[in-house]
C-alpha cells in the first residue's frame, strides 16, 4: 500500500479545485464538533447529524457512520481535513434490519439529490453498527467507495443473539430467527461481484463480538469469492478501545479504495 503522505497529496490534486465547492446552508441546530461545524435535523423524520468540512472537496465526498457518533472520531476527523462532509443517521434499535435499511435509503436519497453527495459513498460502522453498513451495502453494492468496519457485528446470532428486540426489528419468529440466512456473513455475493473494498480493524480477544464468529468468518468467504478485504487485528486488545490511535492505515485504505476503477 502506498504511503499516506504521498496518497493524501495525490488525493488532495484531484479532488481540489483552486476554490473548492461551494458550501451547503443547512438547516436545523449547529454546534461545534471538535472544529468543525455540526448541524441536528430531521431527514423525513429521521434523525440525522451532518458534519461539514472547512473546505469541500470537489466532487463532495462524504462518510457515513453508523452507531455511536463522535467515539474515537480519529477517521472522520482526518477525513473532514480531506474535504469530506461526515453524516450520521439514527436507526438504533433496528439492527441492520430491513427497516434499517429503509430509512437509510431515504437519507442517502437526500443527501445525494438534495446537496449533490458524491453517489458513493465511504461507510463507516463500529461494532452493532457492522449491521447497518454491511446489510444497506448488500443491498446497494453501486453506492459504496468502501467499507471500514471497526469490531463490527456481522451476525446478529452471534450479538446480541436471538432475543424479542431482534425478533420485532427483523419481524421474525424464534424459529424463522435460527434459520435466517440474512446476515452479513450469508449474503456477500452482491458486494464481491462490485469488488467493494473491506477494511475491518479487530481486538484479537474481542469476548464481546468475537472475531472467530464475525469479521473471521466474513473474511474467508470474501476473499473465496474474490472480494478485496484488509484485516487489521490488535493483539491483547479487547472490544475496546476502537479505533487506532493513529488513524493514518484506516484513512489511506479509504483514499485508496476510492481511486479505484469503476466497475
Amino acid at each position: 500500500m502506498k504511503p499516506i503522505a504521498g496518497l493524501l497529496i495525490a488525493f488532495r490534486l484531484c479532488l481540489f479545485s483552486a476554490a473548492g465547492e461551494t458550501a451547503d446552508v443547512w438547516p436545523g441546530t449547529q454546534s461545534a464538533f471538535h472544529d468543525f461545524d455540526r448541524y441536528d435535523f430531521e431527514i423525513d423524520g429521521i434523525a440525522s447529524i451532518v458534519v461539514a468540512p472547512k473546505e469541500v472537496a470537489n466532487g463532495r465526498p462524504w462518510i457515513w457512520r453508523a452507531r455511536f457518533f463522535g467515539h474515537e472520531p480519529q477517521t472522520d476527523l482526518a477525513l473532514l481535513e480531506q474535504g469530506f462532509h461526515l453524516v450520521y443517521a439514527d436507526v438504533a434499535g433496528l439492527y441492520g434490519s430491513p427497516k434499517a435499511v429503509a430509512r437509510w435509503d431515504r437519507v442517502y436519497d437526500h443527501f445525494v439529490s438534495e446537496h449533490r453527495f458524491d453517489p458513493k459513498v465511504v461507510l463507516e460502522g463500529m461494532s452493532r453498527g457492522g449491521l447497518i453498513i454491511m446489510n444497506w451495502a448488500i443491498a446497494h453494492p453501486d453506492r459504496v467507495h468502501a467499507i471500514y468496519g471497526d469490531a463490527p457485528v456481522l451476525d446478529f446470532k452471534s450479538w446480541p443473539g436471538i432475543n424479542e428486540a431482534i425478533m420485532t426489528a427483523y419481524d421474525l419468529s424464534d424459529d424463522e430467527a435460527q434459520g435466517y440466512k440474512g446476515n452479513p456473513v450469508d449474503a456477500l455475493s452482491s458486494l464481491a461481484k462490485a469488488k467493494v473494498p473491506v477494511l475491518f480493524v479487530v481486538g484479537d480477544i474481542d469476548k464481546v463480538v468475537p472475531v472467530a464468529e464475525n469479521a473471521a468468518i466474513f473474511e474467508e468467504r470474501y476473499r473465496a469469492l474474490g472480494g478485496p478485504i484488509r484485516v487489521i487485528h490488535k493483539p491483547d486488545v479487547g472490544h475496546h478501545p476502537h479505533s487506532l490511535k493513529d488513524p493514518a492505515p484506516i484513512v489511506d485504505f479509504i483514499l485508496d479504495a476510492m481511486q479505484r476503477p469503476i466497475p
